[in-house]
């Protein structure tokens, strides 16, 4: 496995080797020493898998409370997948990392707690599976507008046509509103 390194020193790109021949192919996916030698010690308690139709886009997301990192890849399809640093005390508050995952890149994206995560189809479908580092606290759960001027998320969209959204997405806070994490 490679760890990439991003813009945000925090964040991972994960790229595995991939075993192939005319049957079909191996990887690896995740190995715990590998994963703490380089993005730090981390217990995952939970894993999501959802599907979403194209030009859906879901986020950003996170929590002040049960705080989530989390270790993304596309099974099925291909996403944009975002992740922007909430960490007030870090030199990269505000800055944001996108990066193309699919099932035929087979990337992973390595979310640190204390970032906000999001994702925007881009295939016709695509599912997404994700290993957490704490759980799910639906009472402590934010949502930033996808489109906040002063991120400037340059999302992949078609015609400059806006995503599909969820109710809870599309009443999204500015970013110079929502929540601060302090302490990672």
């Amino acid at each position: 496995m490679k760890f990439i390194e991003t813009n945000i020193p925090d964040v991972k790109i994960i790229e595995p080797a991939v075993f192939g021949d005319d049957r079909g192919f191996f990887m690896e996916t995740f190995r715990t020493e590998l994963f703490n030698q380089h993005c730090g010690e981390r217990v995952f308690v939970q894993e999501n898998h959802s599907k979403s139709s194209n030009g859906i886009l879901r986020g950003l997301h996170y929590q002040t409370e049960n705080t989530q990192g989390k270790l993304v890849r596309v099974t099925s399809g291909e996403v944009f997948d975002v992740a922007v640093d909430m960490r007030s005390d870090s030199k990269t508050f505000g800055k944001w990392v996108g990066v193309i995952l699919s099932a035929e890149n087979k990337r992973q994206l390595w979310v640190p707690e204390g970032f906000a995560h999001g994702f925007f189809v881009t295939s016709d479908s695509a599912e997404f599976v994700y290993k957490c580092t704490d759980i799910y606290n639906p009472s402590a759960e934010v949502s930033i507008k996808w489109d906040d001027p002063s991120l400037a998320i340059n999302w992949p969209l078609e015609n400059h046509k806006n995503p599909l959204l969820s109710e809870k997405d599309e009443l999204g806070l500015a970013f110079s509103n929502a929540p601060t994490l302090t302490g990672f």
